[in-house]
């Protein structure tokens, strides 16, 4: 048993690093006044496992006299159920400054495990930032810039709280600079700020907020109104830069890229790739389908083969271009699911247009040909010139239709509309188009060519 006359051992470092934890616990709850000294002599693991060990209260106090070096060790090291269960018990006002402590990855992971979504600005958020209560003097605000200038890289807003750390004010440091030193900073105070940010808004809720308010930080606020820190503009313009890569990868019909080009493994570049290309040339099968069903329209009329390529590649086109305006626009937070009805009919009237102009380009490249003798189109080249300017205002038209449409499908099914929308539409606007193009064909050219 560790008795008094052995107190002289809580300063030998071996001794108390060859103890079990069992026995450390002891010691720590004997000589609590200690706690700080003792732990500062243990190995990191075995000082984790008595951590894990010890009173919420001992905790506590370890973790506010440690060391900044040795706190974040310890936090950082932690498992997330055992940080989980000792941070949820910590006063909002200390948590704040405890998360500071862990890095990028542990921070989410705390985060998420304390209740906020994974791509919550709070996983963005720096608990650092300028806070004064409206009783001090401009004097002092400004004798702590000059303190905290010297190791930050940008303090743009002080923001005001109350005696708990409630958000009251912001105000920007160049009002502190244009009034007498001995000014109240409740004189300057309209006790209400511009903007702030909730801890579980998403970063792309975040991303509209900073467009619109044209900050280079906003505070983040919890439910309670609580001050908990900042989030930079330069944070969310990665995040944008991220999203947007993922977002170009994504419509071109494969995964997301973990890293640059260069340096993703080649075997993981393929596999990203060969999904959706297998995918998509199963999809495509459908075509040689629809192919094999008409094949008696392309021996009586070959003339009709060499138009396929024009109508179904113009479809594919409108319906890649419909879907990446969609998408876009969704990302952008300017089209909801419920906007559907009036994407559709202006889509409908974009496809007719569209369709019409491609369609007359058709028809009169056809009646162009036939004039100049560049090709021999037949007897009944008119129908044809027909055929394709019909055929392409309705492929045009699904094209947009479905580009603009399937968006709107998968995100009511909480797909992701850029992984899947662009290949799959190439996918349908092929099959139908082909079987559009074959029906007009039908009911123009039968009794002639057909």
């Amino acid at each position: 048993m560790f008795n008094d006359h052995q107190d002289y051992l809580i300063n030998d470092e071996k001794f108390l690093n060859n103890q079990t934890i069992s026995r450390l616990i002891k010691i720590i709850h004997h000589h609590p006044n200690d706690v700080i000294k003792i732990f500062n002599l243990l190995k990191l693991c075995k000082a984790i496992s008595v951590f894990n060990g010890l009173d919420f209260s001992i905790k506590k106090k370890i973790i506010e006299e440690f060391p900044s070096i040795k706190k974040m060790e310890l936090l950082n090291n932690l498992s997330v159920e055992d940080r989980f269960s000792f941070l949820e018990k910590i006063p909002k006002n200390l948590l704040k400054d405890l998360i500071k402590y862990l890095n990028p990855e542990e921070k989410i992971k705390t985060l998420v495990s304390l209740g906020y979504p994974e791509n919550s600005i709070g996983c963005l958020m720096i608990p650092y930032y300028l806070s004064v209560q409206k009783t001090c003097r401009v004097q002092e605000i400004l004798d702590s810039l000059r303190k905290e200038v010297k190791n930050r890289d940008m303090i743009e807003i002080v923001y005001i709280v109350d005696q708990k750390g409630k958000l009251v004010d912001d105000i920007k440091i160049r009002d502190f600079l244009l009034v007498d030193p001995n000014t109240k900073v409740s004189d300057l105070m309209d006790n209400q700020y511009t903007y702030a940010l909730n801890l579980k808004d998403t970063e792309e809720e975040a991303s509209k907020i900073f467009s619109l308010n044209n900050r280079v930080s906003l505070p983040v606020i919890d439910d309670q109104n609580f001050l908990l820190g900042i989030v930079t503009v330069s944070d969310i313009l990665l995040i944008l830069n991220e999203n947007y890569r993922e977002y170009l990868q994504k419509i071109g019909g494969m995964e997301a890229l973990n890293q640059s080009y260069l340096n993703e493994p080649l075997y993981r570049l393929i596999k990203k790739r060969a999904g959706w290309l297998i995918l998509l040339f199963i999809g495509e099968m459908l075509t040689t389908t629809v192919m094999q069903e008409f094949s008696s329209f392309i021996e009586k009329a070959v003339v009709l083969a060499l138009f396929i390529p024009l109508v179904v590649s113009s479809g594919g086109n409108s319906g890649a271009q419909a879907a990446s305006l969609i998408i876009q626009a969704m990302a952008l937070g300017e089209v909801k699911i419920k906007d559907w009805w009036i994407v559709m009919r202006r889509e409908i009237i974009c496809g007719f247009f569209l369709g019409s102009i491609l369609g007359l380009t058709g028809f009169i490249r056809v009646i162009a040909w036939h004039k100049i003798n560049l090709f021999n189109y037949g007897p009944h080249w008119i129908l044809v010139g027909l055929t394709v300017f019909l055929s392409l205002i309705g492929v045009v038209l699904w094209g947009t239709l479905s580009g603009s449409m399937l968006p709107f499908i998968i995100k009511k099914f909480r797909g992701d509309p850029a992984s899947s929308s662009v290949p799959f539409v190439a996918t349908l606007v092929d099959v139908i188009g082909l079987i559009i193009y074959f029906s007009m064909s039908y009911i123009l050219l039968r009794g002639t060519l057909l």
